[in-house]
């Protein structure tokens, strides 16, 4: 069974470390943060894989642990903002990639402008697609926190780049 564990295990790995990645680059907003955290996340997952009754719950191990990790990270000290790195995307045919680009570009630059919290809100809520509830509970704050980041990220969106929500909604 040991090897079998570890085989699923592997294939996790493989399989969703870019979607772990995406998550991760959306919370830190730096390239390099985004791959240690996965990083961190997958050891503590392959600590505890054989503790997980089902290889099923690999990734929801995973990335509650890359929450918890960045919520420490906040709470243990201070860094400085940087540019966010790039991360590959997926061209669909017949699109528009220079606009695609443009937009990609314009949305980060502008979630980079967010708090830490307020940015975690959000990839919890609109990429994650987690409910207020759940995002509260990955991020040990009341739902009422969650509310008044997410609206207060919103907002400072609007402020910064105010045709930007029209442009991501098009593009959805």
């Amino acid at each position: 069974m040991s090897n079998s564990i570890d085989d699923l295990f592997a294939d996790f790995v493989r399989t969703r470390s870019p979607a772990l990645l995406r998550t991760a680059f959306l919370l830190t907003g730096d390239r390099h943060l985004a791959e240690d955290l996965v990083q961190e996340a997958l050891a503590r997952t392959h600590r505890g894989r054989r503790r997980l009754e089902d290889p099923g719950h690999f990734e929801a191990y995973t990335r509650t642990a890359m929450y918890h990790q960045q919520v420490s990270r906040w709470r243990r000290r201070k860094m400085a903002e940087s540019l966010p790195g790039e991360l590959a995307d997926v061209v669909q045919p017949g699109s528009d990639h220079a606009h695609r680009t443009d937009l990609k570009l314009a949305l980060h630059q502008v979630l980079a402008q967010l708090t830490r919290r307020q940015r975690a809100v959000l990839v919890l809520r609109y990429f994650e697609d987690r409910s207020e509830a759940e995002a509260a509970d990955l991020l040990h704050c009341s739902v009422g926190t969650i509310k008044s980041q997410t609206s207060k990220a919103l907002a400072r969106i609007r402020q910064l780049a105010p045709d930007l929500l029209s442009a991501v909604m098009e593009e959805a």
